[in-house]
């Protein structure tokens, strides 16, 4: 019955009918309110799984993973590329990375195919857990760890910032950006960050169980009040719609910033 609702009804109303029971709901005061009502990201549930699948991926049996999603296919991000090669050409030597909260590798598995070549360091800034997981099973003299930025090898020489689904589930994002621009990244590339007309608002994302039961806060951003965060020491290369779609009226989209100095 499921897989036949899902043939005949179209995906906006499918997102509208599970938005009663799994999705993003609420317009909270503030984070800590919202918080107070979710499991939280620091569940050992969801660890587990993403160190299973990301196990699979490691190993060959899956070509990559998205949120402990396995898939079979491999699929590089285009945006990425292209925002790789723009900093390759511009460096001609390998980059280095920072990928913050980028969980045990799901973005470098995925497009290492296609760009492991022009890279020399991809340092992930995580949870303790990940850390110590990544460290002890995932590193392979490209791939790093991290749970602090001021402890990354490579802090004094970023050429790419990579910001993926991340920035949304940060209680004070733009704090945590102040940190992370203070590398002076020469470029940076965000990716699945939803936007609305409008205020910022705070709602509480529940994930479905088919993924791993949990429910955290998440932000929705002004897009104009974002993009001028950046504008006065970087410009926008160029944006993208990223894959992610809500419940609730916004989109997800992608964007990839060059240092105005590297212009």
């Amino acid at each position: 019955m499921k897989d036949f609702i899902k043939k005949i009804l179209p995906d906006p109303i499918i997102r509208y009918i599970t938005g009663f029971f799994y999705g993003w709901h609420g317009d909270y005061n503030s984070w800590e309110e919202a918080e107070k009502k979710c499991t939280g990201y620091d569940s050992e549930i969801i660890f587990e799984k993403v160190k299973k699948a990301a196990g699979e991926v490691r190993d060959g049996k899956a070509a990559y993973e998205r949120d402990s999603v396995l898939y079979s296919a491999p699929e590089c991000s285009r945006p990425l590329e292209k925002a790789v090669n723009t900093m390759f050409k511009s460096k001609k030597s390998g980059l280095n990375i920072i990928d913050f909260g980028g969980s045990l590798g799901s973005t470098y598995f995925q497009n290492r195919p296609n760009v492991g070549d022009k890279i020399s360091n991809w340092c992930i800034i995580e949870q303790k857990q990940f850390v110590k997981e990544g460290k002890e099973n995932f590193e392979d003299g490209t791939l790093h760890f991290y749970d602090k930025i001021g402890d990354c090898k490579y802090k004094e020489e970023v050429d790419l910032l990579i910001l993926s689904s991340v920035l949304q589930y940060i209680r004070d994002p733009y704090a945590l950006l102040d940190k992370l621009l203070a590398t002076n990244p020469a470029g940076i590339f965000i990716d699945r960050t939803p936007f609305i007309k409008g205020d910022d608002r705070i709602t509480i994302q529940k994930v479905h169980p088919k993924i791993y039961k949990a429910s955290y806060p998440c932000w929705f951003f002004n897009e104009g009040a974002f993009r001028k965060y950046f504008e006065d020491n970087y410009f926008l290369e160029f944006e993208f719609e990223a894959l992610d779609k809500a419940n609730i009226k916004s989109e997800f989209k992608g964007s990839f910033y060059l240092r105005r100095s590297n212009k």
